[in-house]
């Protein structure tokens, strides 16, 4: 996948190639088309229909046909984008070595995000269809599912672990929680800005990392404050960063 990869909504040409390339081809526009149509008009509120069309289908279900249900293409659209950035962090950890501080590692947290969405340009759509995924109890846990198999996430996390006040206190999850919260809804009003020509806080991609890293570092570093333990459990959060 490439980051001039082709997201229009115009007709598509006939394919040229195999059966399973056409199939592969086809399959791959409905992700553009609804991974857009998800970050401009929203999830819920666009429909299998609406995607076909802008897609150039002439079959009103050929989302479902491919990919099942809403959840199903949210689902895919998530484990494309974590792919991409799986091979960017693995690459970044790889560069690191033991004496690597807490920036560098939040560095391989934030910039295989920032890195994507940077080479994406204007079509860069995914920071806000996983800002309203990770506000639905329904398509949470699609997310976190899909973060939950990155390698070099949880190598990331682990790595990060030390640094926490308190490895398995209350205080340390709900930090954890938020640096999450943090990186994705950042990254989803700046995309959002972007797309629709507002001026954004940071000039670069690059340079909204350096804020995220910064301020993610205050969460971590922060004194702890005791809390009084909940008679119900808090969920963990999972990781999709």
């Amino acid at each position: 996948m490439t980051a001039n990869r082709a997201r229009s909504a115009g007709t598509v040409s006939p394919s040229t190639g195999s059966p399973s390339t056409g199939k592969a081809s086809t399959r791959e526009l409905i992700l553009d088309t609804a991974e857009r149509l998800f970050a401009e008009q929203g999830i819920f509120a666009t429909s299998s229909r609406r995607i076909a069309e802008a897609a150039g289908q002439g079959n009103n279900w050929v989302a479902g046909y491919h990919f099942g249900s809403k959840a199903d293409l949210v689902r895919a659209i998530t484990r494309r984008f974590t792919a991409e950035v799986e091979r960017s962090r693995t690459q970044m950890l790889a560069g690191l070595d033991d004496s690597a501080g807490l920036e560098e590692l939040l560095g391989c947290l934030v910039r295989p995000w920032t890195d994507r969405f940077e080479a994406l340009g204007q079509n860069s759509y995914f920071a806000r269809v996983c800002a309203q995924a990770m506000n639905s109890p329904t398509l949470r846990p699609i997310v976190v599912e899909e973060g939950s198999h990155s390698d070099s996430l949880e190598q990331t996390w682990e790595a990060l672990d030390k640094h926490f006040p308190s490895r398995a206190d209350l205080s340390t999850e709900l930090r954890r929680g938020m640096m999450q919260h943090l990186i994705v809804f950042v990254c989803a009003e700046r995309e959002g800005a972007l797309a629709e020509g507002h001026p954004t806080s940071r000039q670069t991609w690059a340079d909204e990392a350096n804020g995220l890293i910064d301020a993610l570092q205050g969460i971590i570093t922060a004194s702890m404050t005791d809390l009084s333990p909940s008679p119900v459990r808090r969920r963990p959060y999972g990781r999709v960063t």
